[in-house]
């Protein structure tokens, strides 16, 4: 069998790196002084090791909600006798001064720091620590990194104080005695979001051998200065810097340069035009380029070749081939290439819509290809336009199709997780997410894959409680199947769902999907999920829900949910039984019927409850008074919904009557005629009724067959088994003989307190069940059988 979309297993390295992660007690560690967290002597970690450790870490921190962050984790790597780290990613506010201290010691080859918020001035000092080493080093959106904390001066006392350091940093007064003096093993650099106030030429001065430069979001007082790397310079990077004559004449003179980005955000921004000189300047000058990017700049009219003119030509056997070589392009700059781009970004231009692009990898938004390329390209560092393309993917994969799945998938999956506090993000990503595991596209993708899916999804639950974002997390979670492909995460989804349902006025929308969720969730599960769930509030939650609607008096499908979701949580649940009515669940059943006599569906959910309620002998009592038995009985009339609410009033009735008549302490309505009552009830019901209940345990029928106290109670019990043997006998056959119950059924002939039609009804369902062994086919005409509703 072909492996389905994203089946791929993790590796051995990665499995046993996140079960280490997860015990370190366990494995590596010991609890040393003050419950510090200490490495074991033993134990000796080559960088390979140590790396994964430390970068796993930091996503395990970032996407994984069950995951416990240890306080002094980076202390593991301070001796790098015992550790040795190389190469590390750190991100977003989580990193402290304290965490770059306590590896400052180690000889870093690449450390990467992306939106560091937290670090101030006191990081910069254990930079200079790996100034002998540093070959790659990123400080992206890392705005307070050059500040001082408190107004201390970079060579601060290390015993800072503890709240100093817990505080996120903030701007104060500018750290002025830091530069690059000594990096001279650094290559690579980027200074993306650098703040105003520092002086990138200065900065950058003493570094003699850079061959990649990233000043994105960067204010140039001057550009004359990165002429000092022309020679070296292979990548440079100048998103969101303001182009400018004298800018573009530097550019040229980097000879060197086999990537160079100038793009911008958005044309809206841009003053600068983008002319066919430009462009052929740089083609012309740079002829090393293999990658260029001039998203969102205004273009000029003259830079194409006019749509006549592309007509006349002939594409050749190899379309792709004549597409993108250069003497065919319609961009008249790029004819002048020797070769095509590998890379071309075109994003939020004009330019991405013309015929033939001289490239083999397009970002722009003409297309699927050109879409998920520019999704991918700026995840990581441009958020902005990331989340305009993820948009874009969004309206391909509900108007459109998406064909590169898995590839689609994947990327909006890596955006979620990488910009988990981003709510742009987050709100596109999840809408995408909705339309890409729908039916449509649902067999192509793994377990694997869609276990990802709910993960970034709950994640989204989790950081925002924006209106927006939980619609759309909930929508998406729809498109599984539940409870099964939500089990792995059962608790997490459950008290995500609750917490949505908490506030008192919740929106509407969000409100009906999330208690859909819920009944869905505690329907088809076992005892113990039940219990778990009822112990994070859920029937309280239900019924606060009930109350508001009662209120309103309104019964919409919130309401009718809801009921339902208590009905399945009840469920051979004595626990949560005993909570319903704790919580006035029976007063809130009263106000229900007295305020909306004509609900069918809501008067079948609230019937099974009870008769899940009716079920435990300790709590019968609760249901034995006047006015709850008359109200019972009273709705064996009632033709609501087939046989549904008849029947299960009948059932709450058969389970008090079992308890016999001297518990029976009321004096209206008189135990007799109540009895009476059910036996005509039972009597005008049709045996073949289809019926929209499962049971997944006859157990509770059962109990009620070998016994002469009530007659009518074993009369209903045994009426309930022909009907679901003679309906369903492929699902039901098989669980009666499972459980016992052809010896009970024999046991309900030989009584001679058993009326003579619950004796004929015994025989009969014996029957059925001995043919069904003999010919175990289905006989329902091949209709599909919809147990809507677990008992």
């Amino acid at each position: 069998m072909a492996a389905k979309a994203g089946d791929n297993p993790d590796s051995l390295m990665t499995l046993a790196t996140i079960f280490c992660l997860r015990n370190l007690r366990k494995t590596m560690c010991y609890q040393g002084f003050r419950n510090k967290l200490c490495l074991r002597s033993d134990i000796f970690l080559p960088s390979e090791i140590c790396d994964k450790l430390v970068n796993t870490y930091m996503e395990l921190v970032h996407t994984d909600s069950n995951f416990e962050p240890e306080e002094s984790f980076f202390q593991l790597f301070s001796d790098p006798c015992s550790t040795r780290l190389t190469r590390v990613q750190l991100r977003e506010d989580f990193v402290r001064d304290r965490d770059l201290e306590a590896i400052q010691k180690q000889d870093l080859i690449e450390l990467h720091l992306t939106y560091c918020n937290s670090l101030s001035s006191r990081s910069l000092k254990s930079l200079i620590s790996f100034r002998e080493t540093l070959v790659s080093l990123c400080l992206f959106g890392c705005n307070h990194i050059f500040y001082r904390k408190g107004g201390a001066p970079l060579a601060c006392n290390e015993d800072t104080e503890d709240e100093e350091e817990e505080s996120p940093a903030s701007r104060q007064a500018l750290e002025t005695d830091f530069n690059f003096q000594g990096f001279n093993r650094l290559r690579l650099l980027n200074l993306g979001g650098l703040p105003d106030e520092v002086d990138a030429e200065t900065l950058l001065k003493p570094l003699k051998s850079l061959t990649s430069l990233d000043l994105s979001n960067v204010q140039l007082l001057g550009t004359a200065f990165l002429t000092q790397w022309k020679d070296r310079l292979a990548s440079l990077v100048l998103y969101n810097v303001d182009m400018s004559e004298e800018l573009v004449s530097t550019i040229v003179e980097m000879v060197n340069l086999r990537h160079l980005d100038i793009s911008r955000e958005s044309r809206r921004t841009s003053k600068f035009k983008m002319s066919r000189k430009i462009l052929t300047a740089i083609v012309q000058r740079l002829v090393n380029l293999v990658s260029l990017d001039i998203s969102g700049h205004i273009m000029l009219d003259n830079c194409t070749v006019p749509h006549i003119e592309e007509a006349m030509g002939r594409p050749s056997h190899d379309f792709l081939s004549f597409s993108i070589e250069p003497c065919k392009s319609s961009i008249y700059p790029f004819q002048e290439l020797k070769r095509p781009l590998q890379f071309l970004g075109l994003y939020d231009t004009t330019l991405c819509n013309v015929t033939h692009i001289p490239a083999y990898k397009v970002t722009g938004s003409k297309n699927e290809e050109q879409v998920l390329n520019a999704i991918e390209a700026y995840t990581e560092f441009r958020p902005e336009l990331a989340h305009r393309a993820i948009n874009q993917l969004f309206d391909i994969a509900r108007i459109q199709h998406c064909s590169q799945l898995l590839r689609a998938l994947q990327l909006v999956i890596a955006a979620l997780k990488c910009h988990k506090y981003d709510k742009s993000i987050q709100v596109t990503g999840s809408a995408a997410l909705f339309y890409l595991t729908n039916t449509e596209y649902r067999s192509d993708q793994s377990v694997r894959l869609r276990r990802e899916v709910i993960q970034v999804v709950l994640n989204g639950m989790e950081q925002y409680q924006e209106v927006t974002v939980q619609r759309n997390c909930c929508l998406t979670l729809c498109n599984f199947s539940i409870p099964e492909e939500l089990e792995f995460q059962y608790s997490r989804v459950n008290q995500l769902l609750l917490k949505i349902l908490e506030p008192a006025r919740q929106d509407e929308s969000i409100q009906r999907i999330a208690v859909h969720l819920c009944n869905a969730l505690v329907c088809q599960v076992d005892n113990h999920h039940k219990e778990a769930v009822g112990k994070m509030g859920f029937v309280k939650t239900m019924l606060n829900l009930i109350q508001k609607k009662l209120q309103d008096r309104t019964c919409d499908q919130v309401m009718e949910f809801s009921w339902s979701a208590l009905w399945n949580i009840t469920d051979e649940t004595p626990d949560n039984c005993q909570m319903f009515l704790n919580c006035r669940g029976m007063s809130l059943f009263l106000e229900c019927l007295q305020e909306f006599p004509d609900k069918q569906e809501l008067h079948r959910n609230m019937l099974g409850l009870l008769g899940n309620v009716a079920e435990v002998k300790a709590l019968r009592p609760q249901l034995l008074t006047p006015q709850f038995i008359t109200v019972f009985s009273n709705l064996l009339d009632s033709k609501a919904d087939g046989i549904e609410v008849s029947y299960n009033a009948c059932g709450v009735l058969s389970h008090i009557m079992f308890d016999g008549p001297a518990v029976w302490s009321m004096e209206d309505p008189r135990r007799d005629s109540v009895m009476d009552k059910m036996m005509d009830a039972i009597q005008s019901w049709d045996v073949s009724s289809r019926r929209n209940i499962n049971y997944r345990s006859f157990e509770p029928i059962l109990r009620l067959l070998p016994q002469s106290i009530a007659p009518v109670s074993q009369h209903w019990a045994t009426w309930a088994l022909y009907n679901l043997v003679s309906v369903y006998p492929s699902k039901y056959c098989p669980l009666l003989i499972k459980e016992g119950g052809i010896s009970l059924l024999e046991k309900v002939l030989e009584l001679e307190s058993s009326h003579p039609e619950t004796k004929d009804m015994a025989s009969k369902v014996m029957e059925a069940c001995e043919t069904f062994k003999e010919d175990p086919m289905e006989t329902n005409n091949g209709q599909e059988v919809n147990f809507g509703q677990r008992r």
